[in-house]
């Protein structure tokens, strides 16, 4: 798998809406609203001082700026909160949304598992995707199917 270019890899500093409940996030300046994509989201993968995450969106926060929401899990895990600064490196997220063929087939020859991985939402197959594809290189891509596979098969 080719490894894509970044669409941001810098610092960026935590900063939290004062309203009741705001969130904790950071401004994206480098990057505008999507055109093409709903509400000018942007859907993205990458990472916060080394925690990984998918399926994310920046968020328009008006005048074309975007920002990035930072969940409470991962502000424990990097033991940051606003007002420090983290290093955020960002790719646009176009890992594959339908089930690949590949995997379809692995999932076959286990009738179990692919009774059950067809009976998940989709929100939950997705997940399950991008956590395999999201593999740096194919041993790690065949072992995390394969975990997934064996988790799926004990499930019924």
């Amino acid at each position: 798998m080719a490894a894509a270019k970044p669409l941001v890899n810098k610092k960026y500093q935590l900063e939290r809406f004062q309203a009741k409940g705001g969130w904790t996030y950071a401004r994206i300046p480098d990057l505008k609203t999507g055109k093409k994509n709903p509400f000018g989201t942007i859907r993205v993968r990458g990472s916060i001082d080394g925690v990984e995450f998918s399926a994310a969106h920046l968020m328009p926060m008006g005048e074309g700026r975007l920002f990035l929401p930072v969940k409470a899990a991962i502000r424990k895990q990097i033991k940051k909160e606003e007002g420090d600064w983290v290093q955020i490196i960002l790719y646009e997220d176009d890992l594959p949304t339908e089930v690949p063929d590949e995997l379809l087939l692995c999932l076959r020859d286990e009738p179990l598992a692919h009774k059950a991985f067809m009976a998940l939402s989709n929100g939950e197959k997705k997940a399950m995707i991008e956590w395999i594809y999201n593999a740096k290189n194919e041993s790690t891509k065949t072992s995390r199917m394969a975990k997934m596979i064996n988790q799926l098969a004990g499930m019924q």
